[in-house]
């Protein structure tokens, strides 16, 4: 195991002591704290760097490479290189710690993944959130929710699919079953029996719209070419759930979504059954803050919500979207501006984009 210095007992690299040990140890998690600067050579290098060891008494630390170039010292010329190094070597830990955790029956423990990586806990923890975006503990239940969901559908008892999947007691799978799956086990297994979804079909300025509602607000928010395979969508995700026409009540709501897609800049104001993982729920919320008229990246979006390594994450969250619109995935574009990627179609896309862009203009 790595001697490398761990912030638990240093403070995360604050005494020069611990920048020093970790400047020997070429520590590759210490990259995100400091740099070290040496005034024989007036060049600065990042912890991980492979150039020879300075002497101790040669060296300054700096919390930023800004900084270090602020006191006169330039960047190695290893630099570059020991950093596309050290990310390889972070990026292979991290790979190694998933497969670890999918390929276990139960979610191995924290200390056993850090241990099978050669850093300690805590480096372990925050170098698994600076990949992917998530904790290993919320990895491993994402991981575990989906396998719920497969299992469920095919194993022949609620029992046989909850330790299939990977919870060692049926307590502790009860007790996380609706943020999960969002209804009971019982009611998912036989596609949503005993669950009240209520839905309505019509036509707006993009084509076909369906909306749904479950007890918790609105489920469901999908456009398309063809109003009846919209319906059958929705049939087939519940095929035995208590599926209705809309009331005098939901039909206000209705209105409400419809006059959100002629006009996105209006937000909405009802409440919304929005279900997924942690990253995902992270990455929706990251939207949803977005200014009507505004675009941002994938790349951006991860660099928001801290984890500027989990752009295919971010990807998939946005294509895992539900409510076209109340969460506008449709602001994210390419890094290059060009619009790509959009669940409901790109044509429907640019258009939201235009109608934003246009009251943003009126709003100047």
């Amino acid at each position: 195991m790595s001697n490398s210095a761990d912030p638990c007992d240093t403070g995360s690299y604050t005494t020069d002591q611990a920048r020093w040990l970790a400047v020997q140890n070429r520590d590759p998690v210490a990259d995100a704290y400091f740099v070290y600067a040496v005034r024989t050579t007036g060049v600065y290098c990042r912890p991980s760097s492979s150039a020879r060891l300075p002497r101790r008494e040669n060296v300054l630390f700096f919390d930023t490479p800004e900084a270090a170039e602020a006191a006169g010292f330039r960047p190695s010329r290893r630099a570059s290189a020991d950093r596309t190094t050290a990310a390889s070597r972070r990026a292979e830990l991290v790979a190694q710690a998933c497969r670890q955790i999918e390929l276990a029956e139960t979610p191995p423990k924290l200390e056993a993944l850090a241990m099978q990586a050669g850093v300690s806990v805590f480096h372990f923890h925050r170098l698994f959130k600076a990949e992917t975006g998530l904790s290993p503990k919320a990895y491993a239940d994402a991981l575990r929710a989906r396998r719920l969901r497969d299992e469920l559908a095919g194993a022949p008892t609620i029992t046989q699919a909850i330790y299939d999947a990977g919870f060692n007691s049926n307590s502790r799978f009860y007790a996380a079953s609706d943020h999960l799956l969002g209804m009971r086990p019982k009611d998912y297994k036989s596609g949503g029996a005993n669950t009240g979804i209520r839905f309505a079909v019509g036509e707006c300025s993009l084509g076909a719209i369906l909306v749904a509602r479950s007890q918790r607000g609105i489920c469901a928010i999908w456009l398309g070419d063809d109003p009846d395979q919209l319906v059958r969508d929705l049939q087939d995700r519940f095929p035995f759930a208590q599926i209705s026409g809309d009331d005098p009540v939901f039909e206000q709501w209705v209105a409400q979504v419809v006059g959100l897609v002629e006009a996105p800049s209006l937000g909405l104001n009802l409440p919304l059954d929005v279900r997924g993982t942690a990253f995902q729920q992270r990455v929706w919320q990251a939207l949803r803050d977005l200014v009507p008229g505004a675009t941002v990246s994938y790349a951006e979006i991860a660099e928001r919500i801290g984890a500027p390594k989990a752009v295919r994450a971010v990807a998939q969250a946005c294509g895992a979207n539900q409510l076209a619109v109340a969460i506008p995935c449709h602001r994210v574009v390419r890094r290059d501006g060009d619009i790509s990627g959009y669940r409901w179609g790109v044509a429907r896309k640019r258009e939201l984009l235009h109608r934003e862009s246009q009251t943003a203009e009126i709003g100047e």
